[in-house]
C-alpha cells in the first residue's frame, strides 16, 4: 500500500563516505499495509493493548530522565503491560523520544503521546518476531498478535500492496530459518489501522532496484532547498555537463500542508535522480547532515517567511529518501561533510568562474569535492 523507511543509526558518518547497501545509514525499509479485524471483542482488546502501550512509553520517558536501565525500568511497569518484549520496544522509542527532544531543545518531562500503537521489536531466534507473527494466506497475510492478559493470540488480517507480497513472503520463510527478523508497528489512524513491517535492506534492493547502468563516469551533486531542488552533472576532469532545477515554491506558502509539501519535494528529487541515471550519471553526492550535533540551536533570521521555509522543511528525510531511491535506481550515493559548500572562499570563485548563482554553485561544489574521493575508491 504506503512504501516508507526507517534511519537506524547504526553508525556515526563524520568523513565523507560512499554509500552502499553494507555500510549504508539507511538499514531498514518500512513496509505499511491495512490492518482488518472482523471482531470486535478482538477490536476492544487491541485498542486495550495500545491505550497500555502508550501509557508504558510515557512513563518510560520519565525513567530514561532518570537514568533507570531497560532492565530496572521493565521491572517496575510490568503491572501495567506484562509482556517483557512490549516492555523492551516501549523502552527503546522512549530514548528515541527523549533523544530528539534534546535535539531540538525541548523538555522530555511534557512529552504526552497522542497516537495509539503497539510497536514489538525482532529478534531472529523468535522466528522474526515474537509478539507480531505474520502467516502468508495467498494475496494476503494473517496476523496473530500477542494479548498478555490472559496469554492468548488476536488473529487479524493484513494486507498490502499486490507488489509487497512476494518480498514479505520470502522475509517469513527466512524467519523460519532464523537468519532475519523484522519489527512490527501497529498504528491507529482516523479511519483505519495500519500494520508496519520493516524489511532488511538487502532484501528489499533485490526486489525493487534497477540493475547498475552503463555509465560515463558522470557525477551529480544536489543542493536541498525548501523551494528547490539544485543539480550540477560534471565529468571526471570536473567539467560541467548539464544543469537541472526543479522548483516548487508554493510548498512555503502560509497553510500550505505539510504532507503535500513532503510528496512534491520527493517527487522532484526522484526526477532528477531518473534523469541523472538516464544521461548515464554513476554517483550521485548530498551533503551530510546526518550527523548534524544534537544540540545545535537554529539561527533565526529577521524575515517571519524565511523562518516558517526553514522550519517547515525537513532536509534530513529528503537526505534519506535520495540514498534510497540512488540505491534503487543502480546509483551510488555519497555523503560529504558540508562544511563549506555554501559560505566559503571556494563558493565564492566558483560562482564567478563558472557564472553560476549561488544554490547552483553549491551544488557544483558538493559534486567537485568528491572527485578525489570517487579516484581512491575505484584504486
Amino acid at each position: 500500500m504506503v512504501e516508507r523507511w526507517w534511519l537506524l543509526y547504526s553508525q556515526k558518518l563524520g568523513k565523507d563516505i560512499v554509500i552502499t547497501p553494507n555500510n549504508s545509514p539507511i538499514t531498514h525499509v518500512t513496509i505499511v499495509g491495512k490492518l482488518i479485524i472482523s471482531q470486535p471483542e478482538d477490536r476492544m482488546k487491541l485498542t486495550r493493548l495500545a491505550w497500555s502501550f502508550k501509557r508504558v512509553v510515557e512513563f518510560m520517558v520519565r525513567e530514561i530522565i532518570s537514568n533507570r536501565g531497560v532492565q530496572e525500568a521493565v521491572k517496575r511497569h510490568h503491572n501495567v503491560l506484562p509482556n517483557y518484549v512490549y516492555l523492551e520496544s516501549a523502552y527503546k522509542h522512549a530514548k528515541l523520544i527523549v533523544e530528539g527532544c534534546k535535539r531540538n531543545n525541548g523538555n522530555p518531562r511534557h512529552v504526552h503521546v497522542r497516537k495509539l500503537f503497539v510497536i514489538s521489536r525482532g529478534n531472529r531466534f523468535d522466528k522474526g518476531n515474537r509478539n507480531i507473527k505474520l502467516v502468508p494466506k495467498g494475496k494476503f497475510f494473517e496476523v496473530h498478535i500477542k494479548y498478555p492478559w490472559g496469554n492468548s493470540w488476536l488473529v487479524c488480517k493484513a494486507v498490502f500492496g499486490e507488489k509487497y507480497v512476494p518480498l514479505l513472503k520470502e522475509l517469513v520463510i527466512l524467519t523460519e530459518r532464523r537468519v532475519e527478523s523484522y519489527e512490527a508497528k501497529i498504528v491507529f489512524r482516523r479511519k483505519r489501522i495500519e500494520l508496519h513491517v520493516s524489511i532488511p535492506l538487502q532484501l528489499y534492493l533485490k526486489y525493487f532496484s534497477k540493475t547498475k547502468p552503463k555509465g560515463y563516469g558522470l557525477l551529480a551533486g544536489f543542493d536541498l532547498n525548501s523551494d528547490r531542488i539544485n543539480m550540477v552533472v560534471i565529468d571526471e576532469n570536473g567539467r560541467i555537463i548539464t544543469l537541472r532545477t526543479e522548483w516548487f515554491p508554493e510548498v512555503t506558502l502560509h497553510g500550505y500542508s505539510r504532507h503535500k509539501a513532503k510528496n512534491t519535494r520527493l517527487k522532484a528529487l526522484k526526477k532528477l535522480l531518473l534523469h541523472a541515471r538516464r544521461i548515464g550519471v554513476d554517483y550521485v553526492v548530498f551533503e551530510n547532515l546526518l550527523t548534524v550535533k544534537k544540540n545545535r540551536r537554529k539561527r533565526k533570521l529577521r524575515s517571519p517567511h524565511a523562518n516558517r521555509k526553514k522550519g517547515k522543511f525537513a532536509k534530513k528525510q529528503l537526505i534519506i529518501h535520495g540514498i534510497l531511491m540512488s540505491l534503487k535506481l543502480g546509483l551510488t550515493p555519497i555523503l560529504i561533510n558540508p562544511k563549506g559548500t555554501t559560505h566559503s572562499k571556494e563558493h565564492g570563485e566558483a560562482m564567478k568562474r563558472r557564472g553560476l548563482y549561488k544554490h547552483m554553485a553549491s551544488a557544483y561544489i558538493i559534486a567537485y569535492r568528491d572527485l578525489k574521493i570517487i579516484r581512491n575508491n575505484e584504486k
